[in-house]
């Protein structure tokens, strides 16, 4: 399509937005763009709806169908509300809960939400003010609700907002909800159609009492309070990077007992506007930078931050030479997932029916550390509803112990169904408590892991390509990928390929493909190299960004063998970006 052609087409979708059935402000602002010289703006606010995919909604803030406003957040709640009386027309009353973060619009977006499902004879229960995300997948299942939104968009830059749906199990939705929802929202084609006039009755305000019920919750999950008191004053510095963390987090490391929580002022501060920080991602190391001079100033033992929403989960330890550096998200998994393990099997809790989930992107050291432990291992697509989805199919059979992804995220507990901060934080202070119990710090620990499991060192590299022509290109590498295929990847010959477009295992040294078993199919490419090497590359679902996940394999043979590991490790990984493009 030539740009006098799209100029033409987002020129008359505009124009609706003129109607009476907008807001004065929006109005205005549309007129503004329609009379401005350069269209970039036009064309990027309307040359297609914001989609709501599997996930909900996540956009940039602003006027027109491909930004996050109240009617895109309104077409959305009306579609997923039609659903609701659908799919439980069996039931006297349906309830939801709704929450947000900390994000500029997010207090508004979810009072429209509120607003939105009580004028459709919802119940709905809506917190106070901003929580964490999982505290709200917790509320699903605490309050028997059949649904739930929460407004965040996680780590996304100030200028995103977002809108994640949850269904009874307190998951976020897949199949079949996710695509009969998508179908509902997409019948939606007038502002008319959306009831925006609330009914207050409906509505009932929640807040400590769902805290004191969650906190309670997490607290169980300790497995060794006697640990934790000979180490009350462990020095624990912890920033929520201006998000909801704040709200909870140093209270559930009071309720495990921890005495010396040292916090970081500046960014204490619930802002949208994340201030300090360029990202608030807390695996970006300069959005933990202010946490790391506090660490010095203080001598702390372990630094902990969480994302805006608090459901994922940063850390940072003194490595061999002394220096305070990031843990990744494999690393922060395989440490959570091995002290739940051993720390069970130590107090003869395993019963042989347990389980650890991880993602496809996520390292294998994991599968041997499982392995070594004698529990079972489950893979399964990125994203922690599906994750979810594993806890759900074995309900009532298998116990759950953990699972994890690469992406910073964990989830220690099956009363609530999405990665969780909270507790992640809780326990990986309890670890670092134990730790120091067995004359151990963090690095010596995980170099053990390393030692009795293979090591593995792993790298994310995220090509952003922004708007409607960055969406192409991104559509246009994986095709790339697909149909010509690299034969080696760092100096050793790729074995094995996993298209789980097609859901196929494709032996390359014998030729034999098999089915892959999963419950759908994915946007996903693996390579696997003869030396053990992993790429997964993927299209984010959520940013504007075609994600390489890397990962490379050898040995350690003892905690002095560490920087000759690390470096044969980080010549592997140049090698792969190299043979990649990247």
């Amino acid at each position: 399509m030539d740009n006098t052609e799209l100029i033409k087409q987002v020129t008359a979708k505009a124009l609706t937005w003129l109607s009476p059935d907008y807001d004065a402000e929006t109005r205005a602002e549309v007129q503004r763009m329609l009379d401005a010289d350069d269209k970039t703006a036009l064309i990027e606010a309307f040359y297609k709806d914001l989609e709501f995919g599997t996930g909900g909604l996540r956009g940039i803030m602003g006027v027109g169908s491909n930004r996050m406003n109240i009617y895109t957040v309104g077409a959305a709640t009306q579609g997923l509300a039609n659903y609701l009386r659908q799919a439980f027309a069996d039931r006297d009353e349906i309830s939801v809960v709704v929450g947000h973060d900390v994000r500029n619009n997010s207090r508004k977006f979810a009072e429209i939400v509120a607003d939105i499902f009580s004028a459709n004879g919802i119940k709905v229960y809506l917190f106070d003010s901003f929580r964490p995300t999982p505290e709200l997948s917790f509320a699903i299942r605490h309050l028997g609700c059949q649904s739930g939104v929460n407004i965040t968009a996680s780590h996304n830059p100030k200028e995103y907002n977002g809108y994640k749906a949850y269904w009874d199990d307190g998951a976020q939705i897949i199949a079949p909800h996710d695509v009969n929802i998508i179908d509902n929202v997409n019948r939606i084609k007038s502002v008319s159609e959306i009831k925006f006039a609330g009914d207050k009755s409906k509505i009932q305000i929640i807040g400590e009492d769902i805290d004191s019920a969650f906190l309670a919750a997490i607290k169980e999950l300790s497995l060794d309070p006697e640990v934790i008191s000979r180490h009350a004053d462990l020095k624990i510095v912890y920033t929520p990077i201006h998000g909801t963390g704040v709200k909870l987090i140093p209270e559930s490391l009071r309720n495990y007992g921890f005495t010396n929580i040292i916090h970081v002022p500046e960014q204490d501060v619930p802002s949208g506007d994340f201030p300090t920080v360029v990202s608030p991602n807390p695996e970006v190391p300069s959005a933990m930078a202010m946490a790391i001079e506090k660490a010095k100033e203080v001598n702390a033992d372990l630094v902990v931050a969480s994302d805006p929403d608090a459901d994922r989960i940063g850390a940072v330890v003194r490595d061999t030479h002394g220096e305070y550096r990031l843990l990744n998200g494999n690393q922060i998994v395989m440490i959570l997932l091995n002290y739940l393990m051993q720390r069970r099997r130590e107090l003869g809790l395993l019963k042989g029916n347990e389980y650890v989930v991880k993602t496809i992107v996520t390292t294998e050291t994991i599968k041997a550390i499982a392995e070594n432990n004698g529990i079972k291992m489950y893979d399964c697509y990125t994203g922690f509803k599906w994750i979810a989805s594993v806890i759900r199919d074995l309900e009532g059979s298998d116990v759950y112990l953990g699972g994890g992804e690469e992406s910073y995220g964990f989830l220690a507990e099956d009363f609530c169904r999405d990665k969780d901060a909270v507790s992640a934080i809780s326990l990986m202070a309890e670890i670092c408590a134990w730790a120091k119990d067995r004359g151990l710090d963090f690095n010596a620990m995980l170099q053990d892991i390393y030692i009795k499991n293979g090591f593995s060192k792993e790298a994310g590299i995220s090509v952003v390509r922004t708007g409607r022509d960055g969406a192409l290109e991104i559509q246009q590498m994986m095709r790339d990928f697909r149909s010509n295929a690299p034969k080696t990847l760092g100096g050793s010959p790729v074995v094995t390929v996993k298209d789980y477009d097609s859901l196929t295992c494709t032996d390359l040294r014998s030729g034999k493909a098999e089915k892959l078993d999963f419950p759908t199919t994915s946007n996903v490419l693996q390579f696997f190299t003869e030396d053990g090497s992993k790429v997964s590359i993927r299209p984010s679902g959520t940013e504007p960004k075609i994600k390489f996940y890397l990962e490379v394999r050898g040995t350690l043979a003892d905690r002095n063998d560490w920087d000759r590991a690390n470096a044969d490790a980080d010549a592997k990984l140049e090698a792969l970006k190299h043979d990649l493009g990247i």
